[in-house]
């Protein structure tokens, strides 16, 4: 099992700490840097910046929104970041949530996974170098009856397969995944609970002939080091109450409703409720210790290595860090005890 960090957002204060970081997990092996976009920083201009910085680790987006850019664009921004990144690029795609897609984006959240789906078959067209034709219920290329022509992407990638990653919740999405794409984006996984995302990424793989072999795994999870295990769950439970709670409207919240498929009905109902009655406080309260300790890794070494052997024995084949530290000494820490946690367990 291979590690990867997540900067996450960029523009939060911790700006000049990140290429820290990201030396950092270079100097010590981690394989993949990834960083994240909504809306505040984009994604391609801080991965150039990380590329420019660092010498091995690859650099990949988590994601690019698809409402923010044409396909045939997000196959531009690829071809380049691989290119100026001498080949280390990973692309990974998302459809973002509905108040972002149509409040910053103006596009409208519909049919997200046949969406997703044109995406992907028109971004693998414009990236295999061949003249771009598609005619699909979202996009049609070249425009009938106007001036133009099927044209190909002028740059040349370093490497002929940029791997394509999608950041998925729900079991449809999951499935369509597993058949589309070369690897997953997780969020909130648990081992004891792998079963809701890796079956219906099982089924996707299926549909091609296909097994999990070669699809890359890749949860992010955070890492919050120390003996005290509730210090621990207690850091994470903001950020845990602002997805389950705040991220999406009371309709649709991907994140709350995998709290649900995970057994945790009530309390994703508790949590939402007071996010959204702007209890920020009480709904942090409010998530279980239990699903926080399933879904990190909270401790010290030897419980950390005790819980990415469970990651990997449920599959896992990138574990992605996000350090529940805000200082850089916090988050240098955790990158360390993320490379001896795993040399521990015998992952390495």
């Amino acid at each position: 099992m291979r590690l990867g960090i997540n900067l996450g957002y960029w523009g939060l204060g911790m700006d000049a700490d990140n290429i820290a970081v990201a030396q950092e997990a270079d100097r010590l092996g981690y394989s993949v840097c990834w960083a994240a976009e909504a809306y505040g920083s984009d994604a391609a201009t801080v991965l150039s910046f990380v590329a420019a910085k660092t010498e091995r680790i690859d650099v990949g987006s988590a994601i690019f929104q698809i409402p923010a850019r044409t396909p045939a664009m997000t196959a531009m921004t690829a071809a380049t970041l691989d290119t100026l990144s001498g080949g280390r690029f990973r692309l990974g795609l998302g459809v973002s949530g509905p108040q972002v897609s149509e409040g910053w984006y103006g596009v409208k959240f519909d049919k997200p996974l046949a969406r997703t789906r044109e995406y992907v078959e028109i971004i693998r067209k414009a990236m295999s170098r061949e003249r771009l034709v598609h005619e699909g219920a979202h996009w049609t290329l070249p425009l009938p009856g106007g001036p133009g022509k099927p044209i190909k992407l002028t740059v040349h990638p370093v490497r002929e397969h940029i791997p394509l990653y999608i950041a998925a919740i729900g079991p449809k999405n999951l499935e369509q995944t597993g058949e589309t794409a070369d690897g997953w984006l997780g969020i909130f996984f648990s081992p004891e609970h792998a079963a809701l995302s890796l079956d219906p990424l099982k089924a996707g793989r299926a549909k091609n002939g296909q097994t999990l072999d070669g699809f890359d795994l890749c949860p992010t999870v955070h890492i919050a080091v120390g003996e005290d295990i509730k210090a621990g769950v207690d850091s994470l439970r903001s950020y845990a109450a602002l997805y389950i709670g705040g991220m999406g409207s009371k309709e649709k919240n991907f994140y709350n409703q995998l709290a649900r498929r995970m057994g945790y009905e009530q309390a994703a109902d508790e949590i939402q409720e007071k996010y959204l009655a702007k209890d920020y406080a009480g709904a942090a309260a409010a998530v279980p210790h239990d699903l926080i300790d399933a879904t990190a890794l909270i401790g010290d070494t030897a419980r950390i290595a005790d819980r990415m052997q469970a990651y990997a024995d449920a599959g896992v084949t990138t574990l992605t860090l996000a350090s529940g530290g805000f200082t850089l000494d916090e988050r240098i820490q955790a990158l360390r005890t993320g490379v001896e946690a795993l040399e521990r367990a015998g992952l390495a």
